[in-house]
């Protein structure tokens, strides 16, 4: 049946219903069941997923609930309902990568990520719906705080699948601005790591910007799922892995804020303006030093450095996209969409000496970014210009959140905004590596915004 339209989307996290597995007097599988009666309310009218196994996520969903009575859970996730994102493989699901090409595609392995969270006892329910190649190309989900509005993308289904309850934790990818934004839209938690922290092997997302991250329903939940892939994945080969204890960091109040307009600023909605503004005035009056642009030198040098961002990112993008890209059209180019098209013509238009022009500035402009680290324990931001757009045929303007991505640090979106009643997110930035450290933060400012 289709969700009523007065409905509204409410979150369900897992990690505080584990404190009653134990007794008896909840379980892994009454757990799942509540997610399952919210999917098939909601499922309907959002079309968060492009396939289900409820099968085994019932039988997966027993057995964590025989661990969880005897007292030996394999982590603190096990049980915990979880989507992946449809670029990412599953050896008992397609992974179609939100492409006609892939229609039914099997590759018969589970990716990294995948592989280690059933490694923690996590229950897989399904695929969620991206874009093309997660990339620009939309597939049809709907907001599930309106259904004429986008949910963002890429990261499209598993963004509205957290929001109303279906899954806790929703896999996704973002190489621009696909899980923070997204999660702005649609109210949940979004967690994009420094990039390298988890293992992508196995995903159809090989661009030096992405990174894989959870969508969930609290901010304990995106820290424990992103540790537990880290412990058994690790991060992308060179790469040392997410740093951070096995809890989710204590909240711990900033010191001093810097404040980020980016390129984002003069397409920003006046209530999305209102509505940071009134954040930032909560967060001084708890005491927390804040800078912008206008009163601190370094803080406007990090403004220009991040100037340009998208296009310096897409045009990053679309060199490491010459292949597959050629190999794809080669298959059937009427399978690609013109946006896909095009990626490949910038990237036949580019050279190497190009590209190695784009990553030199990239790390210049990363650079810059990181002298504010000693200063400041955190960056803030809008994670959208505001709330959802009405309607389909695009996932919206990543233009807030391409900056985190171009400089390759952790990221979360916070649902904490509004915009006429809509969601929207808070974003914080911190420093490379120090993922944990924005986690606290994250906590601390919760703390004086709810």
């Amino acid at each position: 049946m289709n969700a009523p339209e007065i409905a509204t989307p409410v979150m369900r996290p897992y990690l505080p219903a584990t404190t009653k597995f134990a007794s008896g007097e909840d379980s892994p599988r009454a757990f799942l069941e509540r997610c399952l009666t919210a999917l098939e309310a909601w499922e309907p009218s959002i079309g968060a997923f492009v396939t289900l196994n409820l099968a085994a996520a019932r039988v997966a969903a027993d057995e964590s609930t025989k661990r969880w009575r005897a007292g030996r859970p394999l982590s603190a996730i096990d049980g915990m309902p979880i989507g992946i994102k449809d670029i990412i493989e599953t050896i008992d699901m397609p992974t179609q990568n939100g492409s006609p090409l892939f229609e039914g595609f099997r590759s018969e392995r589970d990716a990294a990520t995948v592989a280690a969270l059933r490694e923690a006892g996590a229950v897989i329910v399904g695929k969620t719906v991206t874009t093309e190649f997660a990339a620009t190309e939309p597939r049809g989900t709907r907001n599930p705080w309106d259904r004429a509005r986008t949910p963002g993308g890429s990261s499209s289904g598993s963004a509205a699948a957290v929001a109303v309850g279906a899954i806790s934790v929703g896999l996704g990818t973002q190489v621009l601005g696909s899980i923070l934004r997204p999660a702005s839209f649609c109210g949940c938690f979004g967690f994009k790591p420094t990039v390298g922290a988890i293992n992508r092997g196995g995903s159809y997302d090989g661009l030096s910007q992405s990174v894989h991250g959870p969508l969930a329903a609290s901010l304990p939940e995106a820290w424990r799922v992103a540790y537990e892939i880290a412990q058994r994945a690790g991060g992308d080969p060179g790469f040392p892995g997410l740093y951070g204890p096995a809890a989710p960091p204590a909240p711990a109040k900033p010191r001093k804020v810097a404040v980020l307009e980016t390129d984002g600023w003069p397409v920003a909605t006046e209530a999305a303006k209102r509505a940071l503004d009134r954040a930032l005035a909560k967060l001084r009056a708890a005491g927390i030093a804040i800078a912008g642009s206008r009163d601190h030198e370094q803080v406007a040098a990090v403004e220009t450095a991040i100037h340009g961002a998208r296009e310096l990112s897409v045009a990053i993008n679309a060199w490491e996209s010459r292949w597959p890209i050629n190999t794809y059209r080669a298959r059937d180019a009427s399978k690609l969409s013109k946006a896909m098209l095009d990626r490949g013509r910038q990237a036949e238009d580019m050279t190497l000496e190009d590209y190695r022009r784009d990553i030199a500035d990239r790390d210049r402009r990363r650079a810059i970014y990181h002298t504010l680290a000693d200063e400041f324990d955190v960056c803030v931001t809008l994670s959208a210009p505001g709330a959802a757009p009405i309607g389909l045929g695009s996932t919206g303007d990543p233009i807030f959140a391409v900056s985190g991505s171009m400089l390759g640090v952790p990221a979360l979106s916070l649902p904490v905004l509004d915009d006429g009643g809509l969601p929207l997110g808070l974003q914080l930035l911190g420093f490379a590596h120090r993922d944990a450290s924005l986690f606290a933060a994250a906590g601390g400012v919760l703390a004086v915004l709810q």
